[in-house]
């Protein structure tokens, strides 16, 4: 069942194209991979569907009602929640502080936000720098602590914003149990990254973007597999020998 349908969607800075045409559902309970080289216009989707910018043409649908062009704080409280590629967080309030924020901002109570906080706290790893400001912690601290502030109440589709980029291989397995573990529960995720072991281990579809358009989407083999997805990240390829961007299990 789709959950967001997303139908022509477009925007234009001065003369570019940077989101063009561009059409796809993410279903509910799944995590769908959105890929492409830079400059392929992900992140300038991310910013349309979570009201950061407002589209040029097309229309956003989530569970069947339009959202187009509603701003951050409408669709937050309707459950759409966005990581961003640079982590924002408060930096001058501890850890747990900010953790608490975000339940308090959801509509939860202080003890509940402080019960909540505290099991985040525990399973992303962040009890040894839960007073420290948040503004101390290391690039992977701030990212598990994103994490943290965007499903203390649970959110009907979390969007994230390359979360694996410049973190620590251990901090990355706990953001990716993380997501394994709430993907079980039936969260629904949209997930941008570069890191392609990670999209393939996490991802059953993907969608493909290139130069503002969608140029591949669906099973997430086929997509690494398709030609013009490879043409992409790899530029003109030669010969008979079949190519993938998959990365060897």
């Amino acid at each position: 069942m789709s959950l967001l349908s997303i139908e022509h969607l477009a925007v234009r800075f001065g003369g570019v194209a940077a989101v063009d045409d561009v059409s796809f559902e993410v279903r509910q309970g799944e995590i769908l991979g959105l890929i492409g080289p830079n400059g392929s216009g992900k992140t300038t989707v991310l910013n349309l569907l979570s009201g950061f910018l407002a589209p040029r043409a097309g229309q956003v649908r989530l569970a069947g009602q339009a959202i187009t062009g509603m701003p951050p704080a409408q669709l937050v409280r309707r459950g759409v929640l966005r990581m961003f590629q640079m982590t924002r967080v408060f930096s001058r309030m501890s850890a747990l502080d900010n953790l608490l924020t975000a339940g308090m901002a959801r509509g939860l109570s202080e003890p509940e936000s402080g019960r909540r906080a505290r099991v985040l706290v525990d399973e992303l790893t962040l009890g040894p720098v839960q007073y420290h400001d948040a503004g101390q912690l290391s690039g992977g601290q701030r990212k598990l602590l994103e994490f943290g502030m965007c499903f203390i109440e649970p959110p009907a589709l979390a969007m994230l914003d390359e979360p694996f980029a410049a973190v620590h291989p251990v901090m990355r397995e706990v953001m990716t149990g993380f997501i394994r573990s709430r993907h079980a529960e039936g969260a629904t995720f949209l997930l941008v990254s570069h890191d392609m072991p990670i999209v393939v281990e996490l991802c059953q579809r993907a969608v493909c973007m290139n130069a503002g358009r969608v140029i591949a989407a669906g099973d997430i083999h086929a997509v690494l597999k398709d030609h013009q997805v490879i043409e992409a990240y790899l530029g003109e390829t030669h010969g008979d020998e079949p190519a993938s961007l998959e990365v060897p299990s």
